[in-house]
């Protein structure tokens, strides 16, 4: 399975939010300059996000985002399905595909179902909050 760059951001976009007071707004324009990521590619990634009732948005001078509750409510696994859908390693096991005809025959499905098990449990299991308080990127 192959994350994007959007799914990416998306937890970058939330982990900047995170770090800041629960009830302050953050620009977008904010995140954009400190995490070196467009303004316009933000503004696609939020969408969702705010969709989904992940952020909250205010307006005004004072506006921007923040999140909709604390940062250790959310995961990671949370987050990326807003972005993406579900996380599933093939189609054939997305709740929306069609019923594969090759279905029975297929030996190689519960090797599939059995990642896909593994990459969920482990996106659920990771919070906001270990993300913001990982001492480096070598923390999980």
């Amino acid at each position: 399975m192959k994350f994007s760059t959007k799914d990416r951001y998306a937890l970058r976009l939330m982990l900047e939010l995170a770090g800041h007071k629960p009830d302050e707004f953050v620009p977008l324009k904010t995140v954009s300059e400190r995490q070196g990521i467009s303004l316009k590619y933000l503004e696609q990634i939020i969408t969702p996000l705010a969709r989904a009732g992940l952020v909250v948005s205010g307006r005004g001078s004072q506006g921007g985002y923040r999140l909709a509750r604390p940062a250790a409510d959310y995961t990671a696994g949370e987050i990326l399905r807003a972005i993406e859908g579900e996380l599933t390693s093939i189609p054939c096991l997305a709740s929306t595909a069609e019923q594969c005809p090759r279905r029975s025959l297929c030996r190689t499905l519960g090797f599939w179902a059995g990642m896909n098990q593994v990459i969920n449990q482990y996106a659920d299991s990771v919070t906001l909050e270990d993300l913001r308080r990982a001492p480096d990127a070598a923390m999980l």
